[in-house]
């Protein structure tokens, strides 16, 4: 009769850490690091040709031809007010889904994926600009190093 020993005990799981931790697309804009929810991005491609739509919001940098579909092209840094710089190698266009748009998104450089457990994002705004605290979620803190999160439904809202 074989007794349970304490090294054949799977070690406890705590359900509400485990429902609670979300995965996170963590992306640069110049210096700083932003993060989106990984259950919105679609795809993460190299720079295309972007063409001009006239009389489109400024921080809309275009269209592009997506699998025969146009979509539109946010300037991440033009919306969130950060100073622009010039494309790279490393730049890319993410692909991300809210609700039924979807649309890309302009990144210096796309880091890796993150797992965040939901305690560990300050939901509080640091923003003293009111009308840019709408755009964030809160602020992740993972061992030390700060990701801002972005609230992607008031960013790809054309207001």
């Amino acid at each position: 009769m074989a007794k349970d020993s304490v090294a054949n005990k799977p070690a406890p799981v705590d359900d509400e850490e485990e429902v609670t931790a979300m995965q996170v697309v963590a992306f640069k804009l110049r210096d700083e690091e932003y993060g989106v929810n990984i259950f919105h991005v679609q795809e993460i491609h190299n720079l295309v040709d972007i063409t001009r739509v006239p009389f489109s919001a400024s921080f809309i940098k275009g269209v592009i031809n997506q699998r025969g579909s146009v979509m539109p092209v946010i300037d991440l840094k033009k919306r969130l007010g950060i100073e622009e710089t010039p494309y790279s190698a490393k730049t890319r266009i993410v692909t991300v889904i809210v609700g039924d748009l979807q649309v890309g998104m302009l990144v210096d450089a796309v880091t890796e994926v993150l797992t965040i457990r939901s305690k560990l994002v300050d939901p509080k705004k640091t923003v003293s600009d009111r009308a840019m605290e709408k755009f964030l979620s809160g602020i992740g803190n993972i061992d030390g190093r700060l990701v801002t999160m972005l609230n992607l439904e008031e960013i790809v809202a054309l207001n």
